[in-house]
């Protein structure tokens, strides 16, 4: 390919962004967006309704609502013309498109706070909630979104360019959320909603300054070169301070986010069980202090072992100094909440399993009585065996145990303490009755039978 198949590719791609034929004359653009700076009589009148209609939408969390009172909305114009007025060096126009611009917004906020506070419906919903987060998405949607927005203007072709851009910069409901916090006291919503329609603005003006530039407008203001270049740096230095906490808020999203999915790999990849189920899990990251509560249903796991196993696991998922809380539906341990079954077969099945756990541990229970009695029988030989070798001497052996005693005519059942002893000599009566007393005081034992044991025996 040589130099002049190069050149000749460039001058076709550049055809393609070439803009100057589809531009409306200069004069023409500026009174349009001169005619949209001014807010009164009609305009002020169409921007409360629009209030009013963005907060009912607001109120009942009406996506559809919400969009029509952003298509109604005029208050885009005094944005774009603060734009204009800094890339053309009209001083008297940015004075005036940023007056309108307060008193539209101090307008918006004193509407919606008025509405706000005699509406019976208080509750924030998603709607409101998505105004009080702002990130550095959002300003790259108002920096290009104002930038589609002059280049409507200043264009021959208009199509939808203009409510679309309306409906994408959003600058209705944050004004909307603005009032709602001022009308309930809620700061976070307050300050989050301001900071949100702050950037939209700031961004759409610079977009439209950048658009202005681009399509090469005419300077008005050739007077003051020095004043001039004090605004551009004033904008400039507005729109990185502005930036600054949407980044910072952006990369706590980040941070956020993947810790969010960190924690669903590793439940979804270790806690994998063949009699147990994970019901919910929520990690929570606060200030880097870093918590994840998994609620397990099914066979109780041991506690300690898998809380002990599963933290070790963490490190290999990125989630080293997170504090793991295990939940299980244990009797004696913290019970799951109902209320996170999401069905009500989720919650009959719980509701089953929780009833099968307790009788199985009531078994277990009865049965580690049982074995415990048995254990302490077969240990009481050896207990009493120093005693006897200096209280009864005679004595050479001795076995305790409870046995069943069926009489076969009457086909009745006892139970029987009896005490298997060998004699190195015969014990005289007295003497045995004196060992049988101590064996039941110190067995605790109601009666014990003795029986010697023969030589056959042994």
């Amino acid at each position: 390919m040589t130099g002049q198949d190069v050149s000749d590719f460039v001058d076709k791609i550049k055809g393609y962004f070439d803009i100057s034929s589809y531009l409306i004359p200069q004069a023409e653009a500026e009174q349009v967006i001169r005619d949209g700076v001014a807010f009164r009589g009609i305009n002020i009148l169409i921007l409360i309704i629009a209030i009013f209609i963005a907060s009912l939408g607001l109120n009942v969390n009406s996506t559809a609502v919400i969009i029509g009172a952003m298509l109604i909305s005029p208050l885009m114009g005094p944005i774009i013309g603060i734009g204009l007025a800094v890339g053309i060096h009209d001083f008297d126009l940015m004075k005036r498109s940023f007056r309108n611009l307060m008193m539209a917004t101090l307008f918006s906020v004193v509407t919606s706070c008025v509405y706000f506070m005699v509406s019976p419906v208080n509750e924030g919903h998603s709607e409101l909630l998505a105004r009080t987060s702002p990130t550095i998405y959002d300003v790259f949607i108002g920096f290009f979104g104002g930038a589609a927005g002059i280049l409507a203007i200043g264009s021959k072709v208009k199509g939808n360019v203009i409510p679309g851009v309306a409906i994408a910069t959003a600058l209705m409901p944050p004004l909307c959320t603005v009032g709602y916090g001022l009308a309930t006291l809620q700061w976070t919503y307050f300050l989050g909603a301001m900071y949100l329609f702050f950037i939209n603005s700031v961004f759409i003006a610079c977009a439209t300054t950048v658009g202005v530039w681009l399509m090469k407008y005419t300077h008005k203001d050739f007077s003051n070169p020095e004043r001039a270049r004090k605004v551009r740096n004033t904008v400039y230095a507005i729109a990185v301070v502005t930036m600054l906490p949407a980044v910072y808020l952006t990369y706590t999203m980040y941070v956020q986010n993947t810790f969010d999915n960190n924690c669903n790999n590793f439940v979804d990849t270790e806690f994998n069980f063949p009699d147990t189920q994970v019901l919910s899990f929520k990690p929570n990251y606060n200030k880097g202090d870093k918590t994840l509560t998994v609620t397990l249903m099914g066979r109780v796991l041991p506690q300690d072992s898998l809380v002990v196993a599963m933290s070790d696991k963490m490190a290999a998922y990125r989630l080293g100094g997170t504090k793991l809380k295990i939940i299980q539906g244990d009797a004696y341990g913290p019970q799951i909440d109902v209320s996170q079954a999401t069905s009500t077969m989720l919650r009959d099945m719980y509701a089953v399993t929780q009833a099968t756990i307790r009788s199985q541990e009531r078994t277990i229970d009865s049965l580690k009585s049982v074995y415990s009695f048995a254990l302490r029988d077969d240990s009481l030989s050896a207990v009493i065996a120093p005693e006897l070798k200096i209280l009864f001497p005679s004595v050479e052996g001795i076995s305790i145990s409870r046995c069943i005693y069926c009489e076969v005519d009457a086909e009745k059942v006892d139970t029987l303490n009896v005490a298997l002893v060998g004699y190195r000599r015969q014990m005289p009566k007295k003497e045995e009755e004196k060992f049988r007393d101590y064996l039941q005081a110190r067995l605790h034992m109601a009666d014990v039978h003795i029986v010697k044991m023969t030589d056959t025996w042994k």
